[in-house]
């Protein structure tokens, strides 16, 4: 059994790491938020101890060193412009670290962090469960089957945010990258696994709600739209209820992966918990695709 802390404990991602850390069989020892909304702890792990300042936490996490009870993991689900210095501190505990996507906002980031992995020891994983859809390996299956295919590839992912999206952290493009990195970066990180490194990008839009445009990979050219904006929804979704709609078309052929996301936090865990991981100098490679998208000028 493995000894977890978690920072960030209030957020909407928080609960599927607290579900993944259960269902492989290890320990919370202890959470922080500045936010107290964290009753879902007692639906896992409800011995935890929680903080809401991270001094308070420091220490405890100090005492538990001087009793000679290891953190084995700390699980970083924090708001995206503080991961970096999460995931540092992390590793300056001596423990490995979980970070939710994105893994940080900047290329450089990335640098320093494989820096701190080789002066400590320790490890760092991205939580990029897209990459365990069933359905998305079997697209990369199929590309890698063909080597001298090009394709033509269609991405689209509205998911709708009401008004409190924009007087969130999320809503400020400082802290949270913007669509890009909020939204986008599950779909940008398979779109580099399974294609490659791009060549060359266009942006048609990109705005606060919502992006579009187009990049050359090394064997596929792909047209992408990203929003949070529910009047971009399909009309049948509407009429479903649904305030989400993902498409991915390869060469005419829609690729189905509308289902079968419940479990892939607790299959992330069980990778990890292997030693499997993406490496960083991969992961940098879709940060630097954002960044560049990011700062493209239309």
């Amino acid at each position: 059994m493995k000894n977890f802390v978690l920072i960030g404990a209030a957020g909407y991602i928080a609960p599927k790491h607290f579900k993944a850390i259960k269902e492989t069989g290890n320990n919370l020892l202890a959470a922080l938020d500045k936010h107290d909304s964290v009753g879902v702890l007692d639906s896992y792990f409800p011995e935890a101890h929680f903080f809401t300042e991270f001094e308070r936490f420091d220490r405890h996490l100090e005492k538990f060193k001087r009793n000679g009870i290891a953190i084995d993991y700390v699980t970083v689900c924090s708001p995206n412009y503080l991961h970096d210095a999460h995931i540092r501190f992390g590793l300056r505990i001596g423990a490995d670290v979980i970070c939710e996507k994105p893994l940080v906002l900047n290329p450089w980031n990335v640098d320093g962090l494989a820096e701190m992995e080789k002066e400590t020891g320790k490890k760092v994983y991205n939580i990029l469960q897209l990459r365990l859809h069933p359905a998305i390996i079997a697209m990369k299956e199929q590309v890698e089957a063909a080597p001298d295919t090009y394709h033509q590839v269609d991405l689209r992912y509205i998911t709708a945010r009401g008004n409190w999206y924009h007087y969130s952290w999320k809503g400020e493009h400082e802290k949270s990258g913007g669509i890009l990195s909020n939204i986008g970066i599950h779909f940008f990180d398979i779109l580099t696994w399974i294609f490659g490194k791009n060549k060359s990008l266009k942006v048609d839009q990109l705005d606060a709600v919502t992006g579009s445009g187009s990049i050359e990979f090394e064997n596929a050219a792909v047209n992408w739209t990203l929003s949070i904006d529910e009047k971009l929804l399909p009309a049948q979704v509407h009429q479903q209820g649904r305030r989400s709609f993902r498409s991915l078309v390869m060469n005419d052929k829609a690729i189905d992966f509308s289902s079968g996301f419940d479990d892939l936090h607790t299959r992330s865990y069980e990778e990890i918990l292997k030693g499997n991981r993406c490496q960083l100098t991969e992961i940098k490679e879709v940060i630097e695709l954002i960044h560049s998208i990011r700062h493209s000028k239309k």
